[in-house]
């Protein structure tokens, strides 16, 4: 296995993790301020996550040999920032627990996974292209914050996709790394934090109204938001999901790490685009180790955990939002390609990305979920309306035989 890893797969799982940590870990830093928790079960938060995430995707991608890559809930984190203000955290916890139940119950059971294959590829697809395209738009919307950055970065993914293709995004990191450091773009390096943080659990409290008002309501916006976007992801690679294997390993990674901060873990969208595009490796049968790679990078981060997410929070939000975007730029395309190449379900697909572009969102359930909903609806219309059409075709040729 060793023999087989590339510089591609350490630098397509170091962006990976880059970009999941940027992305959202501002979500998290508010969802433990509105749990009041301390100094030490906040860093303890960020250790439990980081474990978390690194060991369910190194043992999914080793076991599977595909690019299984687990994440911490966004939308959960935003649900917890929100609904567990004046809860006690020994309650936030039970919730946790709570959640993790369901999660590990769902994959057991596998009624999630028989769910997933009744969704068309081109919806998949389409999915999959309107989840991701924000943060292909960002690395262009960048241009009027940091011109000659995301400008740097820009030429550097042209010259790489001529002379270097399978390394065109590390040299994009490190030529926007460089240009930033010059240009002085990074934070006050007296922010970085190099205490060293240890695990800290709180005992669970269970109350049945924060159970039906906190940790129901974040296992269904895991579900819909985080775990459907993460099976699309690998099917429109062309892979087949552990679906519920993934499911159970994620909930039973929260009901361990539920009492050190660990508060739902979940299928990985955007970030294994990243592993799962051509550009981590050429050959589909090893990309599973760039979610590998992910994985350890995942674990040193939990373990490094103040220093590391600091050293996230001084780099330029441009410099984040231009390798992500051209990371993603390939499989924003393949993704729309395949989506809109059945003229049938053309339709389908084409609103099926809208609303996921659309960022719309009801009862606290993000635009992913109600996208892949519209689009089904509109799929199973049009399909309708042409097996109607069908027999009177036939009847109408019968009738032009008989009588010429």
């Amino acid at each position: 296995m060793l023999s087989q890893l590339k510089l591609s797969h350490l630098a397509a799982g170091a962006i990976a993790v880059l970009v999941g940590y940027t992305s959202s870990v501002a979500i998290i830093f508010q969802a433990i301020e509105a749990v009041g928790a301390s100094q030490a079960q906040a860093n303890s938060w960020l250790m439990a996550l980081g474990l978390g995430m690194g060991l369910t995707s190194l043992a999914l991608s080793l076991w599977f040999r595909m690019p299984v890559l687990t994440a911490w809930s966004t939308p959960g984190a935003a649900l917890l920032a929100v609904g567990l203000k004046d809860v006690p955290i020994e309650q936030a916890v039970g919730a946790f627990l709570f959640c993790g139940a369901l999660l590990t119950l769902t994959g057991l059971t596998g009624w999630f996974e028989r769910l997933a294959r009744l969704i068309p590829e081109n919806l998949a697809n389409a999915l999959l292209a309107g989840i991701l395209f924000n943060f292909g738009l960002a690395a262009f919307t960048a241009l009027t914050d940091d011109t000659a950055l995301i400008a740097v970065m820009g030429l550097s993914f042209l010259a790489g996709r001529l002379w270097f293709a399978r390394y065109t995004i590390l040299g994009v990191l490190l030529a926007g790394a460089l240009w930033a450091g010059f240009a002085g773009s990074f934070g006050d390096m007296a922010q970085l934090d190099t205490s060293l943080q240890l695990p800290e659990a709180v005992l669970p409290a269970f109350s049945l109204p924060v159970l039906i008002g906190v940790g129901l309501p974040l296992y269904i916006v895991t579900m819909c938001s985080q775990n459907m976007p993460g099976v699309v992801t690998l099917r429109a690679a062309g892979y087949r999901p552990p679906v519920s294997a993934s499911l159970t390993t994620t909930g039973i990674a929260t009901l361990v790490f539920a009492p050190f901060g660990g508060f739902a873990f979940n299928l990985a969208a955007i970030t294994a685009a990243i592993c799962a595009d051509p550009e981590a490796d050429d050959d589909p049968q090893t990309r599973y180790l760039a979610s590998a790679a992910a994985g350890v990078f995942y674990c040193l981060v939990g373990l490094g955990g103040a220093t590391v997410i600091s050293l996230f929070l001084i780099a330029p939000p441009e410099l984040i939002a231009g390798v992500a975007g051209l990371a993603l730029l390939s499989t924003i395309g393949n993704s729309l390609s395949q989506a809109l190449q059945n003229q049938s379900g053309r339709e389908a697909a084409l609103i099926t990305f809208m609303t996921a572009v659309s960022s719309i969102s009801f009862f606290g359930i993000g635009a992913a979920f109600w996208a892949l909903v519209i689009g089904l609806v509109v799929n199973h219309l049009f399909n309708r309306s042409i097996d109607l059409s069908q027999p009177a075709k036939n009847t109408q040729t019968e009738a032009d035989k008989n009588h010429p």
